[in-house]
């Protein structure tokens, strides 16, 4: 697993982003402002950085130009922002990150982002990296700022989850509705967990459920977290 630089003034964002990534194996450092990112870089060198661009002190554009400029950029950026503009995404392509995430940021994407962060390969020195980080812009009429930093590339659309006949399951249906519906949910959950090998966050990216929502649900089905839990956590 990688270890992942927050970059963020509010508090909020800092920790749901630090949940969920530290709930996917990830080490997770969290810094408020310019200064405290810095330091942070220095002492563990992370393998990405989560920025955003408005920040109190000194923007996330500035801080990436001045890593650009100093051969400090050995990272993948991915930048963050709920008022960003297409000439903002643009510009921190120019400078070097390598994405956009808008907020509020979803799971599916944030999850995305970081997998191909972390699978593309650093920059060296303050090389920058090809506008829109390698991939050809589109100029039609519905681009938008994510899509400004990703080529116009949109994810891909959900593929369908296959029940192989070693998951199938049998019910009793001459019960009552609530308990064989209660059957049906806690065996769905479980099935998901052992496939996710018991991240709760991509179980509720899967079942589409908010995570409070999702551990009430596991709760009162009596679902039986702990031989899920992945080892490496």
């Amino acid at each position: 697993m990688a270890t992942i630089l927050v970059v963020d003034d509010e508090l909020g964002i800092r920790a749901l982003l630090s949940e969920i990534l530290t709930d996917e194996g990830h080490t997770v450092e969290l810094a408020e402002n310019a200064a405290q990112a810095r330091a942070a870089r220095e002492r563990r060198r992370p393998d990405l950085v989560l920025l955003d661009i408005w920040m109190p002190d000194v923007d996330g554009i500035t801080l990436l130009k001045e890593w650009g400029s100093t051969s400090q950029l050995t990272m993948p950026v991915i930048m963050m922002s709920g008022h960003g503009t297409i000439d903002t995404a643009v510009e921190a392509t120019k400078y070097g990150a390598m994405a956009f995430l808008e907020k509020p940021i979803t799971l599916q994407k944030l999850l995305r982002a970081v997998e191909a962060g972390l699978a593309k390969p650093a920059p060296r020195g303050n090389e920058a990296p090809p506008l829109g980080g390698g991939l050809p812009l589109r100029g039609d009429g519905g681009l938008t700022v994510e899509s400004a930093m990703t080529g116009g590339m949109g994810l891909p659309p959900p593929q369908p989850l296959q029940l192989g006949p070693q998951s199938e399951q049998s019910f009793d249906l001459d019960r009552p509705l609530r308990e064989a519906r209660d059957a049906f949910e806690k065996s769905y959950f479980e099935f998901h967990l052992a496939k996710e090998n018991g991240s709760m966050t991509r179980v509720a990216e899967k079942t589409g459920l908010e995570r409070t929502h999702l551990y009430r649900k596991l709760k009162q089905l009596g679902v039986d977290l702990s031989r899920n839990k992945r080892s490496a956590l």
